[in-house]
């Protein structure tokens, strides 16, 4: 008995490995039949097993289309049966689907990051107004605070304001502005504020782990 032992790796290559190596044999039962007669009636036989190996996809729409569509995949399209669908394509289905164009963004400020471009672009569509302004101002703000993560020193506002005319392609004009941006040390102080607290939660959480499995008198 022990000669007589078959190892998946020795066995046929299921095509469709989810309906295990059973449905696998049936089908190319199915291949061997004589008459039309036979392979019709084998293979709604396997239509209906294979329904019901997947009951949680009966109420999908073009259920048993998808199943006829399967049946002749494992058939390796060689199942000349009679379908009430029309019967799938093997080079439409080896058929190497087009590639997809990445988005390619080689921003000329990189540290200030691609979402700020989304951001003015947003903001240029706003019709003009407080609501615009104040917009702008956190654009420019969240610029100079991107600005200074990015290198320590300090940075003038006529820098950040530059920077956002040209971003905008001249659409927003902060240049004559008399209203600053926020200072600097504010900015950095909020920026190692937020990082603090999120390491001390991290602490927290952690001490509170290692102090679960302690024995407590």
């Amino acid at each position: 008995m022990i000669y007589d032992i078959e190892y998946n790796t020795e066995r046929e290559h299921l095509i469709i490995p989810e309906y295990g190596r059973h449905v696998q044999k049936m089908v190319n039962f199915a291949k061997t039949r004589e008459t039309k007669e036979e392979r019709n009636k084998v293979a709604k036989a396997i239509i209906a097993v294979m329904g019901n190996l997947q009951p949680h996809l009966r109420d999908v729409p073009d259920f048993q289309h998808k199943l006829w569509d399967q049946l002749f995949i494992m058939s390796n399209f060689e199942l000349d049966a009679d379908s009430p669908y029309e019967k799938p394509s093997k080079e439409v289905l080896e058929e190497r689907p087009d590639e997809l164009e990445y988005p390619q963004n080689f921003p000329k400020y990189r540290f200030y990051g691609n979402n700020i471009k989304t951001m003015i672009d947003v903001a240029i569509t706003w019709e003009e107004g407080d609501l615009k302004e104040a917009l702008i101002y956190t654009i420019a703000n969240h610029m100079k605070k991107c600005f200074l993560n990015w290198n320590k020193d300090t940075v003038e506002d006529s820098v950040i304001f530059d920077h956002l005319f040209e971003l905008s392609d001249g659409k927003l004009n902060l240049k004559g502005s008399e209203e600053p941006l926020r200072d600097s040390s504010s900015l950095l102080r909020s920026s190692s504020k937020k990082k603090y607290t999120n390491n001390k939660k991290g602490q927290h959480k952690k001490n509170n782990n290692s102090n679960r499995n302690k024995k407590r008198y």
